[in-house]
């Protein structure tokens, strides 16, 4: 760029230069790294929704290959393929835009750094007439026109319309200048790691979007299925005892009018595969002597509901010992480490005081005859329980494996699309131990961060919290409204075992 040859346009130069240099220097520290964590939030919160994604995909792919859903799931996934393939492009393309701030803001690929602080890098990407800024504003703008453009029924479309977090608008700024300059209000003289940040953001807002409108198209495959009032779970098992090596076969599922309502069955957490009529075949074979429970849950959707509706059962098993002894454990045939374990021991036809216990990986106190804690010690490595009935021993071998993690929920809801009302008369995070056999286990949740996009919020908030309730950022969670995406990540929570780190839930507020 040639100098100016006027005095007073050079020494106006210097002036801007020097005044870049002081707004450099007034961008702290603590404010790049908060423009990280979020960064870092807003990426976890979309490979949530990948994931989420992936799901219904491979829901649809199952629909595809029912007789029952075929034609409908024809006429639908293409519409959800087709959404899947514009959110990509978009997401391709705000990616390579970071890649464009992040080289003009002089990235040193040696070491992954560039100048998280430079104003200029930004401005001359995004914001300099005819540069990128405009570009994406205008794609974003169609794309948020042909996503609601797969829809069909106005009702609904309107319903996206008003929720669709891709949004298009000026948000007010200080600057009035800018004030009608979409780029401008974004990216002008914004810190690069900032502007990177800003552009996750939109990159989130696409994701949202697409997860909205794929799970949409993925409701319409049954929603016009034949309902059907009466479902009865039925359970059942060749033998509730049997001896060493022995086959013992579970049965699970559903009475139901029509095929089309098969339940998911899991027996101590394992999905067992459903046969030909839609009931759960599980086989196993019986190990070490002793009485203990199979944990048998059946899901399925009643109709007549709209629910997806659980029942479970705890069936015994007994499996004989040649000397008589047994040991039954009273939750399951584990152990769990940070957990008092009872155990109930018999000598069979020895009395109590001529029976003593050893155990291995833990420690073991009585509590009463026949009654027994064990704390396990290392998750992964099996403890043996030796019963010494009056000196024949027995050896019954126990799993032993970490509680495991709960789920991050905001009342009963884990994620996904919630009414905005519902979701601000909530108190707080909480995390909800799903299917765990021993009851009164609870986890408390000691912190976690929030991020708030969309519909609301023009410029991103986060926030991080100590505990668990909403109590301390009321403020932020009353701006929400529907259109609003909150992310809420980092989620610790204390425990058996001590405190965990739970995957982040997104909630699409409508």
């Amino acid at each position: 760029m040639a100098l100016p040859k006027e005095p007073r346009q050079k020494m106006i130069n210097l002036m801007y230069l020097v005044l870049t240099a002081l707004l450099a220097l007034n961008v702290s520290a603590e404010i790049l790294n908060a423009f990280k964590t979020v960064d870092h939030s807003l990426t976890a919160a979309s490979a949530t929704l990948d994931q989420k994604n992936k799901n219904i995909f491979a829901a649809f792919s199952a629909a595809m290959n029912d007789e029952s859903t075929k034609a409908r799931a024809s006429e639908w996934m293409p519409k959800a393929q087709q959404a899947q393939k514009m959110s990509d492009l978009m997401i391709e393309y705000i990616r390579g835009l970071k890649t464009r701030v992040i080289g003009a803001a002089d990235w040193n690929p040696k070491d992954s750094t560039f100048k998280e602080d430079d104003l200029e890098a930004p401005t001359r990407v995004m914001t300099d007439p005819g540069k990128a800024g405009d570009s994406l504003h205008l794609a974003l703008g169609r794309l948020r026109t042909d996503l609601l453009n797969l829809i069909d029924d106005p009702a609904a479309k309107q319903r996206f319309g008003a929720s669709l977090p891709i949004d298009t608008t000026i948000f007010k700024t200080n600057n009035k200048a800018n004030q009608k300059d979409w780029a401008a209000s974004y990216f002008y003289m914004t810190p690069a790691v900032a502007a990177v940040t800003i552009l996750s953001k939109f990159e989130n807002d696409v994701k949202n979007s697409e997860a909205m409108i794929v799970d949409y198209c993925y409701q319409q495959v049954g929603a016009v299925k034949q309902v059907f009032n009466t479902y009865q779970p039925l359970v059942g098992q060749s033998s509730n005892y049997v001896m060493p090596g022995q086959e013992i076969t579970l049965t699970a599922g559903i009475g139901a009018y029509n095929a089309d309502s098969k339940p998911t069955v899991t027996v101590d957490g394992a999905t067992a595969p459903l046969n030909a009529n839609g009931v759960a075949e599980y086989k196993f074979t019986a190990g070490g002597a002793g009485s203990y429970t199979k944990h048998v849950v059946i899901s399925y959707f009643n109709q007549s509901t709209g629910k997806q509706e659980q029942a479970t059962y705890d069936m015994p098993v007994t499996v004989g010992s040649p000397t008589g002894a047994s040991v039954s454990a009273d939750a399951v045939k584990v152990f769990y480490v940070g957990l008092e374990n009872p155990i109930t021991v018999s000598g069979g036809n020895v009395g109590d005081e001529k029976v003593s216990v050893s155990l291995t990986n833990g420690s073991l106190s009585k509590t009463g005859p026949g009654k027994y804690i064990v704390r396990p010690g290392k998750a992964g490595t099996p403890a043996v329980v030796t019963v010494n009935a009056d000196g024949k021993a027995s050896t019954f071998e126990f799993k032993v494996k970490d509680v495991p993690d709960p789920i991050g929920k905001v009342g009963i809801n884990k994620g996904g699309r919630m009414r905005v009302n519902d979701f601000k008369a909530q108190p707080g995070v909480r995390a909800d131990l799903e299917n765990f056999v021993f009851e009164g286990v609870k986890f408390n949740v000691t912190a976690y961060t929030i991020v708030l996009t969309g519909a609301g919020f023009p410029q991103l908030q986060f926030r991080d919290v100590k505990g668990a309730s909403f109590s301390s950022i009321r403020d932020l969670i009353e701006k929400c409204k529907p259109g609003s995406t909150v992310t809420i990540d980092n989620i610790a929570a204390a425990g058996p075992g001590g405190t965990r780190i739970l995957p982040p839930i997104v909630f699409n507020l409508y």
